[in-house]
């Protein structure tokens, strides 16, 4: 073979190679911010499906509002203050952070596959083209936070609602790229009804001071 054909296919192979990595560039330029979204919401779903069954589970048996909230009244009967047992608070919310780790580990990754084609939002071509496998793994650390709300209900009846917040990092795998998703989920643990006037200072009662950090490689 001649050393200009040599050459010929050389450059011809050199020029199929690079044309190639360009085509995958842009199609990953192109796809991935799409397959990102979608991957972050299906994963966010299986996660908060996950945290909030614990949470429920968790709390169903060991929350009760009357046992953790106090209600102090004077000779009158009028409410002078809430009191909450942070104590018990937190050590069910330890429990539940615990617990979700647990579940979350035990789960394993999250593998979510995608079809090219679902990136178009168009139903004819939505299943066609090879699939993206997108996995998730969840980073260890769970966040809870209390939280209250205190809504008029009528003449000197007020609701109190009580939240439980969590957040947790799970780890976002694509073929090209890893990146960190932030997951959180509100649950409401209990509400109830208080009868007699609220003073402000009352209404002011906060429980964010209230809740357990697990971070990361701690059980």
């Amino acid at each position: 073979m001649h050393t200009k054909t040599k050459i010929k296919i050389l450059v011809i192979l050199l020029s199929i190679l690079i044309l190639f990595n360009v085509f995958l560039y842009e199609l990953n330029r192109v796809i991935s911010p799409a397959i990102s979204n979608i991957a972050d919401e299906e994963i966010k779903i299986r996660t908060v499906d996950i945290l909030n069954k614990t949470i429920l589970k968790e709390y169903s048996d060991k929350f009760n509002y009357d046992e953790v909230i106090k209600v102090d009244k004077d000779s009158e009967g009028n409410i002078i203050m809430l009191r909450a047992d942070t104590l018990k608070m937190n050590q069910i919310a330890c429990e539940v952070a615990i617990r979700a780790q647990e579940e979350l580990k035990e789960s394993g990754s999250i593998n979510i596959k995608i079809p090219v084609g679902y990136i178009f939002r168009n139903n004819i071509i939505s299943n066609m083209g090879p699939e993206v496998t997108v996995k998730a793994q969840q980073l260890g650390s769970i966040d809870t936070e209390y939280s209250s709300k205190f809504q008029s209900e009528g003449i000197n009846q007020t609701k109190h609602s009580i939240y439980i917040n969590v957040k947790t990092n799970v780890r976002v795998i694509f073929p090209m790229s890893v990146s960190k998703l932030e997951v959180k989920s509100q649950v409401p643990l209990a509400e109830t009804i208080i009868v007699g006037k609220v003073p402000s200072t009352a209404l002011q009662f906060d429980l964010k001071s209230a809740g357990f950090d697990l971070p990361e490689g701690k059980e």
